[in-house]
């Protein structure tokens, strides 16, 4: 099967298998683990941060970031289509106890003028008080969409002009990166927190890395535990996130490349693409979603439907030229008929 379901479907390369069996371990909860110590000093030397946190999904590392800059019954301003809002079983409101004010725009990105309207900075005991924005690069929903560097401090300005915390759900930020050719370190530091994944595009099994100042990780490590994230030898789990960072980050250029010239051939035959899809994630406009994903999968490629009227598609490391071509060849035959 050709699976472009999502970029989460990668497997470890034989190299990165390799690291893996050969990394040094010791227990992660006592911070004794020198492999995912040198994991997290090397993302926070990446990214320009004081300090970094080892977390198994980027769902956890979202969440802990939101509880460690914010306190319950307190305000978060994001995008409407943003993956915390969505995808990650409503834990802002369950755990972190936060309401959302959100922001309305189809490829999930907003402009400072549009938080500056969601504000709410007033001492008044009946109101919920702002206190963090968020915003996701590149945006799952939006087709991949990402962020203007100067969107970014745009926003990051007005954050600090009114007290609040700015963090970025960065699960695929060195795909927007690779796009718009800034590096992930300048992104960061407009952002108070900024976490990515290693388990989407660069091809790591498992696991999210959340970078910030000191004393706001060590606030995520406490939530961290607090939610069962503990690891013991985690280092057979780190050396895959830190062979990726040292060898993948050039290899997403590739997956841009053929989503690309997966859009531009598709276009030709006929077939809507509803967003501008820059990077790796395409959605596809079908009366029949579900339709569609059946007869694509009686021809061995997998996709998502999205909503009532898209599919979805994600290219990353496990797809080839020949893999890509011969799905291809198989959306022609089922979107021309």
């Amino acid at each position: 099967m050709i699976d472009l379901r999502s970029d989460t479907v990668t497997k470890p390369s034989d190299a990165m298998r390799r690291a893996m069996a050969a990394a040094e371990v010791g227990d992660d909860v006592y911070g004794e683990d020198p492999t995912v110590n040198r994991l997290e000093c090397y993302a926070a030397e990446l990214l320009g941060k004081e300090s970094g946190l080892f977390l198994p999904s980027g769902t956890m590392a979202n969440l802990v970031a939101f509880l460690a800059q914010t306190r319950p019954g307190e305000t978060v301003i994001m995008s409407r289509e943003a993956h915390p809002f969505h995808y990650e079983r409503a834990n802002l409101a369950v755990v972190g106890g936060l309401m959302t004010r959100l922001i309305e725009d189809p490829l999930g990105k907003f402009t400072a003028e549009q938080v500056s309207d969601q504000v709410v900075r007033e001492e008044d005991p009946h109101l919920s008080r702002t206190t963090l924005v968020a915003i996701e690069n590149t945006t799952n929903r939006g087709g991949g969409a990402c962020w203007d560097f100067h969107d970014v401090e745009a926003v990051a300005s007005l954050c600090r002009r009114h007290d609040m915390r700015l963090h970025c759900d960065g699960a695929r930020i060195f795909n927007a990166c690779a796009v718009t050719n800034v590096e992930a370190r300048y992104y960061a530091q407009c952002c108070d927190t900024l976490c990515f994944c290693l388990s989407k595009g660069l091809g790591a099994p498992v696991g999210a890395v959340l970078t910030g100042d000191a004393p706001t990780i060590r606030r995520a490590l406490d939530y961290r535990k607090m939610l069962g994230g503990g690891m013991r030898q985690a280092g057979v789990l780190a050396a895959a996130g830190l062979y990726a960072l040292e060898h993948h980050l050039d290899d997403l250029r590739e997956d841009h490349r053929r989503a690309r010239s997966f859009r531009r051939v598709l276009e030709k035959e006929g077939a809507h693409f509803p967003l501008p899809s820059p990077t790796n994630i395409l959605y596809i406009e079908t009366r029949a979603p579900e339709r569609v994903v059946r007869a694509l999968a009686d021809r061995g490629v997998l996709v998502l439907p999205h909503g009532s009227d898209r599919i979805r598609v994600v290219f990353h490391r496990d797809i080839d030229d020949a893999a890509a071509n011969q799905a291809l060849e198989s959306f022609k035959q089922v979107l021309c008929a």
